[in-house]
Protein backbone atom coordinates (compact mmCIF):
# COMPACT_ATOMS: atom_id res chain seq x y z
CA UNK A 1 0.00 0.00 0.00
CA UNK A 2 0.74 3.19 -0.63
CA UNK A 3 1.92 5.31 2.70
CA UNK A 4 1.01 8.85 0.67
CA UNK A 5 3.95 10.29 2.20
CA UNK A 6 4.11 14.47 3.15
CA UNK A 7 5.74 17.08 1.43
CA UNK A 8 7.23 18.02 4.55
CA UNK A 9 6.99 15.70 7.86
CA UNK A 10 4.94 17.35 10.72
CA UNK A 11 6.60 16.78 14.04
CA UNK A 12 4.54 16.51 17.46
CA UNK A 13 5.26 16.10 21.25
CA UNK A 14 3.73 12.89 21.79
CA UNK A 15 3.72 11.26 25.88
CA UNK A 16 6.32 13.73 27.35
CA UNK A 17 7.82 16.71 27.14
CA UNK A 18 10.55 16.36 24.87
CA UNK A 19 9.35 13.09 23.21
CA UNK A 20 9.18 14.15 19.26
CA UNK A 21 7.63 12.16 16.82
CA UNK A 22 8.42 13.00 13.12
CA UNK A 23 4.93 12.00 11.12
CA UNK A 24 6.09 12.19 7.48
CA UNK A 25 3.17 10.00 5.80
CA UNK A 26 -0.47 9.83 5.44
CA UNK A 27 -0.56 6.07 7.09
CA UNK A 28 1.76 6.85 9.53
CA UNK A 29 -0.46 10.41 10.72
CA UNK A 30 -4.18 7.84 10.36
CA UNK A 31 -2.02 4.96 12.53
CA UNK A 32 -0.62 8.16 15.32
CA UNK A 33 -4.42 9.39 15.18
CA UNK A 34 -5.52 6.08 16.34
CA UNK A 35 -3.22 4.86 18.70
CA UNK A 36 -0.84 7.15 20.28
CA UNK A 37 -2.95 10.47 20.30
CA UNK A 38 -3.62 12.77 23.49
CA UNK A 39 -7.06 12.15 25.27
CA UNK A 40 -7.61 15.74 24.69
CA UNK A 41 -8.86 14.92 21.20
CA UNK A 42 -11.78 17.31 19.76
CA UNK A 43 -13.56 17.57 16.58
CA UNK A 44 -10.08 18.24 14.34
CA UNK A 45 -8.91 15.20 15.39
CA UNK A 46 -12.20 13.31 14.14
CA UNK A 47 -11.58 15.55 10.83
CA UNK A 48 -8.15 14.57 10.53
CA UNK A 49 -8.53 11.07 10.86
CA UNK A 50 -11.20 11.18 8.37
CA UNK A 51 -9.75 12.97 5.98
CA UNK A 52 -6.28 10.71 6.08
CA UNK A 53 -8.63 7.40 6.13
CA UNK A 54 -10.15 9.49 2.36
CA UNK A 55 -6.73 9.90 1.08
CA UNK A 56 -5.42 6.41 1.46
CA UNK A 57 -8.18 5.68 -0.43
CA UNK A 58 -7.73 7.50 -3.01
CA UNK A 59 -10.70 10.30 -2.40
CA UNK A 60 -8.08 13.40 -1.19
CA UNK A 61 -5.04 14.70 -1.52
CA UNK A 62 -1.49 14.50 0.91
CA UNK A 63 -2.23 18.26 1.59
CA UNK A 64 -5.90 17.90 3.05
CA UNK A 65 -4.30 15.44 5.53
CA UNK A 66 -1.31 16.90 6.09
CA UNK A 67 -3.53 19.82 6.83
CA UNK A 68 -6.54 18.50 8.91
CA UNK A 69 -3.37 16.52 10.59
CA UNK A 70 -1.47 20.47 11.68
CA UNK A 71 -5.18 21.18 12.83
CA UNK A 72 -5.36 18.53 14.94
CA UNK A 73 -2.18 19.14 16.38
CA UNK A 74 -3.03 22.63 17.20
CA UNK A 75 -5.90 21.75 18.87
CA UNK A 76 -4.86 18.86 21.16
CA UNK A 77 -1.44 21.68 21.52
CA UNK A 78 0.69 19.03 20.56
CA UNK A 79 2.78 20.61 17.57
CA UNK A 80 6.05 21.58 17.58
CA UNK A 81 6.75 24.20 15.79
CA UNK A 82 10.75 24.47 14.24
CA UNK A 83 11.36 27.30 16.02
CA UNK A 84 11.12 25.19 19.18
CA UNK A 85 12.89 22.13 18.21
CA UNK A 86 16.26 22.43 20.02
CA UNK A 87 18.96 23.36 17.43
CA UNK A 88 21.78 20.04 18.50
CA UNK A 89 19.06 17.81 18.58
CA UNK A 90 17.57 15.86 15.21
CA UNK A 91 14.34 14.33 15.14
CA UNK A 92 13.90 10.69 15.31
CA UNK A 93 16.07 8.76 12.33
CA UNK A 94 17.54 11.65 11.50
CA UNK A 95 21.51 11.79 11.04
CA UNK A 96 22.79 15.14 10.54
CA UNK A 97 24.35 16.10 6.70
CA UNK A 98 27.91 16.54 7.38
CA UNK A 99 28.19 13.11 9.52
CA UNK A 100 29.15 10.16 6.98
CA UNK A 101 26.45 7.38 7.53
Amino acid sequence: MDKKPFEKPVMVELGHVGKYREIRSTQEAAECLMTVWPLNRGPRHRDALDTCLKVLEGYRSTADARRALVEAAKESDVLVPEDRLPKDRLPEGKLPKDKPH
